[in-house]
């Protein structure tokens, strides 16, 4: 699906442009990032088509000699939170997301298929709910795999602010996410 979202250029011998050649190098990552957060192909390309618009209109903003690769990062991180926090998710399935859990399911039982379906909804709503900051910092960390030193860099601040904000966000995490645990523990 992303091979189609490669731009085409109508006059061949034209040289690319500073804007096309950044999305040939990182529209994989923007994609897969994306993905990871909102947990939905369609939802990752509706992100990658919002960090590339938004860099197409404001392209005399952004300084390209910085580092690309964490500005879309957290780009696209910010963009699949905004996203998050914006929908009312409709508990629609979509076919990518159906193929495999169908192959999951058939090792496991249907209620185990769902619970986990649950949580992982839950768990991208609660880190939704985090504040800006604190949503960035946890994505970086948990999904992205930046340790605190890098995600420090990243967001221009220190590796113990990173450690402290993190540490809240995980209690407030459990918190929420405890509760359902408990309710769900207390069904079986």
């Amino acid at each position: 699906m992303q091979a189609a979202l490669k731009p085409l250029r109508l006059v061949t011998n034209q040289p690319a442009s500073e804007l096309e050649t950044l999305f040939q190098a990182h529209h994989g990552r923007v994609f897969r990032t994306a993905q990871r957060i909102t947990g939905s192909a369609a939802d990752a390309e509706d992100v990658l088509q919002t960090v590339f618009l938004r860099l197409v209109k404001n392209q005399a903003d952004y300084d390209w000699s910085h580092n690309p690769e964490a500005y879309l990062s957290r780009a696209a991180i910010n963009a699949s939170l905004d996203l998050l926090r914006s929908r009312t998710r409709a508990r629609a399935v979509g076919l990518e997301d159906a193929g495999v859990d169908s192959i999951a399911s058939s090792f496991r039982s249907p209620e185990a298929v769902h619970a986990d379906r649950e949580l992982q909804t839950l768990v991208r709503q609660a880190v939704a709910r985090l504040g800006k900051t604190a949503g960035e910092m946890f994505v970086l960390r948990y999904y992205e795999g930046f340790d605190n030193k890098e995600v420090a860099s990243l967001m221009k601040t220190s590796p113990l602010v990173v450690g402290v904000v993190l540490h809240r966000a995980r209690t407030k995490l459990r918190k929420e996410i405890g509760h359902y645990l408990e309710k769900h523990h207390e069904k079986e």
